[in-house]
């Protein structure tokens, strides 16, 4: 008979539980009682059936799973004589809900705990691009999930890079295949404009990596915004919660991802249509308001020439008048006819030649013949622009050529 120390016997025990008896750990289904947490960080609950117990331990960063006094769980860990105080328990590595209602129950501690540290808060929510380029998908390869988005996402819209990251949607290998998918594009942020997380339905057992802490914190913790898209309408888990939108199908989740090419066609064409009759009113607009400034060109020019016509014919009859007098002088005075003949007709050439030079001012007074030359009519607001400091920088004037009008805005002052 071998005898050994305290320190061999239980090295040897648990050396043997470990290697030879258990390599590969235990699975035990029970009920949990006596549940606690103690100072934060080692948790301690005791699992139960109907005639027996068996003590538990797991530390706080390990076991993520919401857990409390009756629910019915499986344990995955390794059996274990702790040396100090001789207890044998088992060293939790994994644990897994049993029951529909132990799934909701954990479902709701969770999604309270959560709420409370704000990661389901509506103003942490950022928009998608309405047109985006790159997409990382987050699903099974092999779902009929995957397909349906693919196919829904072609018939909308199509022409955009997907970046597929395949990965478990349930059981054991679930949460650490989803978490890394979201750790692989945060380190690759080039990759995708938009993440999308989808899966078909299922069991509240089926969806429970989506309900799972750390999937929740991935999501939180995205660099970019993420759709998740989970199961049936009528499904929903923690990672809809925290997604920036939540999508009740796979297919919604294309939906709500891409526009309708059809409906984007339509809002354009509508637009043009939108555009082209603004445009016009605008053009009828600053015809009619062209054509009422050269009515009122045209009108003060005839109003100037009427005036000097009868300037004209006043002189004319002036004129005559001195003419007659002028000729009963002559005849009175024979003797200066030759005098007063030759200086009449000199002061008659005078006036003949500033008639003649009044006449083509006054032509050259004529509103529009600037026009003719070159030259343009300014007016802000119906009104004429006489002085640069009548307008300002980014406002918009109209300029009257002879023939037609601009409308321009106003880029600098000098």
């Amino acid at each position: 008979m071998n005898i050994f120390s305290v320190t061999q016997f239980v090295d040897f025990v648990n050396t043997s539980f470990t290697s030879a008896v258990f390599p590969e750990g235990v699975t035990i289904e029970g009920e949990v009682v006596e549940y606690r947490v103690s100072q934060d960080r080692w948790i301690w609950f005791v699992l139960k059936d109907e005639t027996a117990v068996i003590s538990c331990f797991a530390t706080v960063w390990q076991l993520r799973t919401p857990l409390e006094d009756g629910m019915r769980v499986r344990v995955f860990g390794v059996p274990k004589i702790y040396p100090k105080s001789g207890k044998f328990s088992v060293t939790v590595e994994r644990v897994e809900l049993v029951g529909e209602g132990a799934l909701r129950r954990a479902f709701e501690l969770l999604k309270k705990k959560l709420e409370t540290e704000g990661l389901f808060s509506l103003d942490r929510k950022r928009t998608i691009p309405r047109f985006p380029e790159r997409v990382g998908l987050i699903a099974s390869k092999e779902s009929a999930a995957y397909t349906d988005f693919l196919r829904i996402l072609g018939n909308r819209w199509g022409g955009m890079t997907i970046s597929l990251t395949s990965v478990a949607v349930q059981g054991k290998d679930a949460v650490s295949e989803i978490v890394g998918a979201f750790s692989y594009f945060n380190a690759h942020p080039e990759l995708a404009d938009v993440l999308v997380l989808t899966r078909g339905g299922g069991s509240l057992e089926d969806l429970q990596a989506f309900n799972s802490e750390e999937v929740a914190r991935a999501v939180f913790g995205s660099r970019v915004p993420v759709i998740v898209g989970v199961g049936h309408e009528r499904d929903e888990s923690l990672a809809d919660y925290v997604a920036d939108i939540r999508a009740s199908t796979p297919s919604n989740a294309a939906e709500m991802l891409t526009p309708d090419r059809r409906e984007v066609v339509a809002f354009i064409d509508g637009g043009m249509r939108h555009v082209d009759m603004a445009m016009r009113a605008a053009l009828t607009g600053r015809r009619d308001a062209v054509s009422a400034i050269t009515a009122q060109i045209e009108s003060y020019a005839r109003r100037s020439i009427t005036v000097f016509l009868h300037q004209l014919k006043d002189f004319r009859r002036h004129f005559a008048v001195f003419s007659e007098r002028l000729h009963a002088k002559q005849v009175a005075c024979e003797g200066f006819h030759v005098q007063l003949f030759s200086a009449a007709a000199a002061w008659s050439d005078r006036l003949t030649r500033r008639l003649d030079a009044d006449t083509r001012l006054l032509k050259t007074l004529d509103p529009r013949r600037p026009l003719e030359k070159g030259y343009a009519l300014v007016t802000k607001g119906g009104r004429v622009v006489k002085d640069a400091g009548q307008v300002d920088v980014h406002e918009m004037v109209d300029i009257q050529l002879f023939r037609g009008g601009l409308r321009t805005e106003v880029k600098e002052i000098l």
